[in-house]
């Protein structure tokens, strides 16, 4: 029995995530994703960049044995087992990583998801580490685009604790955590990638 889930937003962006993230990761070390859902990321960027190692992590067990089900098909020996990372509880299971990526869930979870996501990021990482975010962000308070606009009026209706946040207010929460804007890259859909990096003291 095939336990993969296929999701069409991750099959949708996985490239061009990929190709943000194979310049901007460092060229080997451990990269923790939070928020791994079906797997199809993690598995699609490990076989990329087989010198890396992988940490998916999902708060969902249930989608454990997909993430799993991916990295057994791909035969992917730098994918470590998923664990149930839910990011508001400190200390995180994972105390050091070089890089930690995080796609589409900070416009799917609470605000204090965000502020739990930065502080932890912050803590975990080295100097020169990146934190890689991706999803739909406003700018200066305003939606990029009318599809957003409706995206984050759904959101809001599914959980008044959801919606779509502004850049410039992440910007602000990371910036308390050590953690600064380095690029924002625009993607398909009115997306975009965003880079935090920890400076150097």
């Amino acid at each position: 029995m095939d336990s993969r889930e296929t999701a069409p937003s991750p099959e949708r962006n996985k490239q061009p995530i990929l190709e943000v993230l194979a310049r901007v990761l460092p060229p080997r070390g451990l990269v923790l994703e939070i928020g791994s859902g079906t797997g199809q990321h993690v598995a699609h960027f490990a076989r990329a960049l087989p010198a890396l190692t992988f940490q998916p992590s999902e708060m969902d067990v249930e989608r454990h044995a997909s993430i799993e089900a991916w990295v057994a098909e791909g035969n992917l020996s730098n994918v470590k087992p998923p664990l149930a990372i839910d990011v508001t509880k400190h200390p995180w299971p994972v105390s050091a990583a070089d890089a930690v990526v995080c796609i589409n869930v900070i416009h799917i979870s609470p605000w204090e998801a965000t502020l739990a996501l930065m502080a932890g990021a912050g803590r975990i990482l080295p100097a020169g580490g990146v934190l890689v975010t991706y999803g739909p962000y406003m700018r200066g308070g305003a939606h990029t685009s009318q599809s957003n606009d409706a995206f984050d009026a759904s959101l809001r209706a599914r959980n008044p604790l959801w919606g779509v946040r502004d850049m410039d207010k992440v910007a602000e929460v990371a910036g308390n955590e050590g953690l600064a804007l380095e690029k924002a890259v625009p993607m398909p859909a009115n997306n975009f990638t965003l880079v935090w990096r920890k400076p150097h003291p």
